[in-house]
């Protein structure tokens, strides 16, 4: 080995653990612990192999690698080391641990591979799968390179079945489902675990399911983005333009007339707060479901609201968080959960609201929000049943429709147990 190449893998391993402290750290920070295995997996797999052609530094930043763009969108990327992490550790704590397991990984590119190959061990069995023969060739090249040729490497389409009468104890998807087909239920063991980044209501989060009979129930789920599914399984968001830099997102069939929208922007605005001091550790990924589920019980059009940095430094609108803030709109008002109101390092929940009804609504969204304190702020929990379920056969919760599964979102509030 020559100085140059011996005082590069000197360099990697410093970076590489350097981002593995940091991750640790991310995670206590969020109340989570990261298991062991995937701890040393991820200080021995050199991250560098997997982004040829990126800066060695760049390599172990703690966010995501782009890969591969169709025009302006991003069709591949080597994912977010904290993310990679986190969804390693749901797998791990749902199966009770992962060496010796056979794992489908659906969504390619090589790292995520070569990790889960360190998990399992010898006794274990990875396969990779995409729909890009450009990213497969290039994963299979990398792990190559990587000293992981024992990962079997597909090129198809994971919406359907990969390796026909094959069952795996995990499948992991590291790409953006909207839906769950039934092969991946069918492809799992009798108790095996799907993590997928799944899409309710235009909210991704990384489920851990297991297999329980015809359905999946929930283990864990993590606030989470990642590039859209292709092929037979995508299916695209819309975005209607309400006002200058400010998009409704549009996930599940909502209609919308952008104009009457736009209309009601132009109105005056209420507010309604919560009257709270909360710590900045407050999770509030769950509340946003919680709101999505409420405003649809009240046959408001849920929505999700986004903004252009210009939008919300000119005033046009406040969101919590301009990449996604639940909103609705009903009987020509509209109605978002609002940025938050900072008291030294405590917070408030608010609300904004335009249109005929504004005070009422703003009023309305708020006290969704303090229910969710009072019920102790709640998890959700998910089940994935077939399109075919009839809904006598359904868990309590807000039903969506998708198209190859009834999905439903419960809240175990402690007056509900």
């Amino acid at each position: 080995m020559s100085v140059g190449t011996s005082s590069r893998a000197g360099r990697s391993e410093e970076l590489r653990n350097a981002l593995v402290d940091t991750i640790v750290a991310d995670h206590a920070a969020k109340g989570l612990a990261m298991p062991a295995d995937v701890e040393r997996a991820m200080r021995k797999v050199p991250r560098e192999a997997f982004t040829p052609g990126v800066p060695l530094e760049r390599a172990y930043e703690n966010t995501a690698v782009i890969t591969n763009r169709r025009g302006e969108e991003t069709t591949s990327s080597v994912s977010a080391p904290y993310l990679i992490a986190e969804m390693l550790g749901q797998a791990a704590d749902a199966l009770g641990g992962l060496e010796g397991r056979d794992v489908l990984e659906i969504g390619s590119g090589g790292y995520n591979a070569s990790l889960l190959s360190e998990l399992v061990g010898p006794a274990g069995s990875v396969t990779t799968v995409d729909i890009d023969s450009a990213v497969t060739d290039r994963a299979v090249a990398c792990l190559e390179s990587a000293g992981y040729s024992d990962v079997t490497v597909v090129c198809a389409d994971a919406e359907h079945p990969v390796e026909p009468g094959r069952r795996y104890d995990l499948i992991i998807v590291t790409a953006g489902a909207w839906d769950i087909p039934s092969v991946w239920r069918e492809q799992l063991t009798g108790d095996g675990v799907l993590v997928v980044p799944l899409r309710t209501f235009g909210m991704t989060r990384s489920w851990a399911l297991r297999r329980s009979g015809d359905r999946l129930v929930s283990r864990s789920h993590r606030q989470c983005g990642f590039v859209s599914m292709q092929g037979d399984g995508g299916h695209r968001m819309r975005y209607v333009d309400v006002a200058a830099g400010v998009h409704l997102r549009l996930d599940e069939n909502q209609q919308i007339i952008p104009d009457v929208v736009a209309d009601v922007l132009t109105q005056p605005r209420r507010e309604a707060w919560a009257g709270v001091s909360l710590p900045p550790r407050t999770v509030l990924a769950d509340l946003d479901l919680w709101l999505a589920v409420r405003l649809t019980r009240e046959a408001e059009e849920f929505l999700m609201l986004t903004a252009q940095e210009a939008a919300v430094e000119s005033g046009i609108v406040a969101p919590s968080w301009r990449f996604g803030t639940p909103a609705a709109f009903d009987g020509g008002t509209f109605s978002y959960r609002s940025a938050l109101r900072w008291t030294g390092r405590l917070f408030d929940l608010g609300a904004y609201a335009h249109g005929p009804e504004a005070a009422a609504s703003a009023g309305r969204m708020v006290e969704h929000m303090r229910a969710w304190l009072d019920a102790g702020s709640p998890s959700p929990v998910l089940q994935v049943l077939p399109a075919r379920t009839p809904d006598g056969d359904l868990p309590d919760g807000t039903v969506l429709d998708k198209r190859h599964s009834r999905i439903v979102l419960t809240f175990h509030t402690s007056s509900s147990r």
